[in-house]
């Protein structure tokens, strides 16, 4: 597997495609990056010479925000927005959906598993 900027790339799909597994590069620019380093996009991964990597390295570092770099500069804004405590940094805290959707029913994925609450006793099991 070749590695690129510290990620190993599957080595049987396309270049294009593999680049995808880097953080931070989606189709749109693994594509761009294959054009300004001059590397075919069809290519397969494991078949790239070292100077042809290099090349995508090269390009990678000079033009985008990628892996650890990315993840830290997506920490601070999140960090950022709970210090000035706004509606958004107040959602993140409190781990509830940002983006306004429905919690009433839905937002299990950002609420975690139910949490049940046991019921009332009806006023005939009292007696």
């Amino acid at each position: 597997m070749p590695r690129v900027v510290g990620v190993d790339i599957p080595n049987d799909k396309p270049a294009f495609v593999s680049l995808r597994y880097i953080y931070g590069i989606g189709p749109k620019l693994a594509l761009d990056v294959c054009q300004k380093s001059q590397v075919s996009p069809h290519a397969r991964a494991g078949d790239l010479t070292e100077e042809e990597l290099s090349r995508i390295t090269a390009v990678l570092e000079r033009d985008c925000v990628i892996e650890g770099q990315l993840r830290r500069q997506v920490q601070q804004n999140i960090a950022r927005l709970r210090d000035i405590g706004c509606y958004r940094g107040v959602r993140h805290r409190r781990g509830l959906p940002v983006r306004g959707q429905r919690t009433k029913t839905n937002a299990r994925t950002r609420k975690g598993p139910r949490k049940t609450v046991a019921g009332k006793k009806s006023v005939k099991e009292m007696r």
